[in-house]
C-alpha cells in the first residue's frame, strides 16, 4: 500500500479532521484585524468587570452588615437596563456603532474611577455604590446593544458561529476565574485595589477600540425615537423563529436558573464547601464546549440545535435537582452550563444571519431584555418555590417545567424548527447584503 492508496486515506488526515471539529476555529480571527481589537478588547473588560462584580457586594455588606441591602444592588439596575437597552438598541442602528460603544467605554470607564474615589474616602458613602450601580446599568444597556450589533459588520458572514463561539470562549473563562481572581485581589489587596485594576482595564480596552474602523449606520437610518424603537419590536414580532428563540430563552431562565437557591442546596447536601465550585460548574461546562467548538461552524438547523440544547439544559438541571450527591450536583451544573452554551451559540447566529443591518441594534436591545429580564425573574421562581415544597424540589420541578415549556415553545412556532440558514430567506438577504458590502469595499484591481 502506498501513501497515496485512495482506499486507505491516511490517518493523519483524518485526525488533523477531528481535531479541527473538536478546537475553536480561528478563521474570524485570522480574517479580520478588528475583531481580534474587539476580542482583545471584550477579554480585559470581562476580568476587570468580575473584580467589581465581587467588591460592590463585599462594599456594601461592609458598610451594612444587610443582606437586603446587598440584594438591592439588582433591584436598582434593572430598570435602567431595560429602559438604556431598547434606547440604546433605537441609537445602534442611527450612529456610528464604534463611537457609540467607544462613548459608552468612557463612561463605564469613569464610574469605575467614582466607585475608587468614593472607596478612597476616610468613610466612603453608601449612597455613590447604588447611583454608580444604576448608571453602570444604563451604559451598560446602551452600550451592548451597539456592541453586539457591531460584530457582523466587522466579520465575513459565514464566519458568524466561530466569531460568537471565540467571544463566549472569554466570556466564560473569565466567568470561572474571574470570581476566584477578584475574590483574592479583595480579601488580600483590598476593594480600593480591585476598583483601580478595574479603571486600568479601561484604559487598556480604549487604546484598542480606538484602533477599529469607522462602522457608519446604514443609508437612510432612522432617527432613534420611541417610534423607532416600536419598529424594532413589530419586526420580532413578525419574524416568528426569532419569536422563538426570544420565548425558548425566558423559559430556560425561568423555570431552571436556580443560582439563588445554592447556597441552601449546599447546606442540605452537607457540602457547604462546594457552594463556589457550584457557581463555577456551569460557566466551566461552557467553557468546554466553547473550546471545543469547531464542530459549530458546520450547523445549518439552527432552531433544531436551539431547542435540543434548551432541552439538554432543563434536563441537567432536573438532574441536579433529584441527585442527593454532590458530584452528581455539580456533574448536572456543568452539563447545564455546556447546553446553555450550544444555545447561546444558536441564538446568537441566528440573530446575526437573519436581522438586516438597519434594525440590528433594535434586536440587539430586544435580545438585552431577553436575557436580562430571564434570570431576574428565575432567581425569584426559584427563592419561591424553594420556600414552598423546598429546595431540591425546587431545582428539579424548575428543571422539568423547563423541558416542558420549550418542547411547546417549539410546537407553537414551527418557524423556529424550520430554520435552515442555506434556504431561509432572511439569512440570504443578509448574506447578499454582506457580499454586496464586501465588494464595494474591496479595493479596485
Amino acid at each position: 500500500m502506498t501513501a497515496d492508496d485512495p482506499s486507505h486515506p491516511p490517518v493523519p488526515g483524518r485526525t488533523r479532521a477531528l481535531l479541527r471539529s473538536l478546537t475553536p476555529d480561528l478563521s474570524p480571527w485570522r480574517a479580520s484585524r478588528d475583531f481580534r481589537y474587539l476580542w482583545t478588547s471584550g477579554c480585559i473588560t470581562s476580568f476587570g468587570g468580575f473584580l467589581t462584580l465581587v467588591a460592590v457586594p463585599m462594599q456594601i455588606k461592609e458598610l451594612t452588615g444587610s443582606s437586603f441591602a446587598v440584594g438591592l444592588i439588582g433591584a436598582v439596575e434593572l430598570v435602567p437596563l431595560i429602559v438604556f437597552g431598547l434606547w440604546g438598541g433605537a441609537l445602534a442602528d442611527a450612529l456610528d456603532r464604534r463611537k457609540l460603544v467607544l462613548r459608552a467605554e468612557v463612561a463605564l470607564g469613569l464610574l469605575a474611577g467614582l466607585l475608587l474615589l468614593n472607596a478612597l474616602l476616610p468613610d466612603p458613602m453608601l449612597w455613590p455604590i447604588y447611583l454608580v450601580a444604576a448608571l453602570v446599568a444604563a451604559a451598560d444597556g446602551i452600550q451592548r446593544p451597539a456592541l453586539d450589533s457591531l460584530l457582523p459588520r466587522l466579520v465575513p458572514h459565514q464566519h458568524l458561529t466561530a466569531a460568537f463561539a471565540l467571544r463566549s470562549l472569554y466570556h466564560n473563562a473569565a466567568s470561572v476565574a474571574g470570581p476566584a481572581l477578584a475574590g483574592v485581589v479583595v480579601a488580600f489587596a483590598g476593594v480600593q485595589t480591585a476598583y483601580a485594576l478595574d479603571v486600568l482595564t479601561f484604559v487598556v480596552s480604549l487604546l484598542l477600540l480606538v484602533r477599529i474602523k469607522a462602522v457608519p449606520p446604514p443609508t437612510g437610518a432612522e432617527r432613534p425615537s420611541v417610534r423607532a424603537v416600536l419598529t424594532g419590536v413589530r419586526y420580532a414580532w413578525s419574524r416568528k423563529d426569532l419569536l422563538g428563540t426570544y420565548a425558548i430563552d425566558l423559559c430556560a431562565m425561568l423555570f431552571a436558573y436556580p443560582v439563588a437557591v445554592f447556597p441552601f442546596l449546599a447546606s442540605e447536601l452537607g457540602a457547604d464547601w462546594a457552594l463556589g465550585p457550584m457557581y463555577a460548574a456551569s460557566a466551566l461546562g461552557a467553557l468546554l464546549v466553547g473550546a471545543t467548538s469547531g464542530w459549530t461552524s458546520r450547523v445549518h438547523r439552527h432552531g433544531r440545535l436551539l431547542v435540543a440544547a434548551a432541552v439538554g439544559w432543563g434536563a441537567a438541571m432536573a438532574l441536579a435537582g433529584l441527585t442527593g450527591h454532590i458530584w452528581l450536583v455539580l456533574l448536572g451544573l456543568a452539563l447545564a452550563g455546556g447546553f446553555d452554551e450550544i444555545s447561546g451559540l444558536a441564538r446568537s447566529t441566528m440573530w446575526n444571519q437573519s436581522i438586516p443591518d438597519e434594525v440590528r441594534g433594535r434586536m440587539a436591545g430586544v435580545e438585552l431584555l431577553s436575557y436580562s429580564v430571564g434570570p431576574q425573574l428565575g432567581q425569584v421562581r426559584a427563592g419561591t418555590m424553594a420556600g414552598l415544597v423546598g429546595v431540591r424540589a425546587a431545582v428539579w420541578a424548575g428543571g422539568a417545567a423547563c423541558v416542558v415549556a420549550v418542547v411547546a415553545v417549539a410546537a407553537a412556532l414551527p418557524k423556529l424548527l424550520a430554520y435552515d440558514d442555506r434556504t431561509d430567506p432572511h439569512a440570504a438577504a443578509v448574506r447578499a447584503e454582506h457580499e454586496r458590502t464586501a465588494r464595494e469595499a474591496a479595493p479596485a484591481t
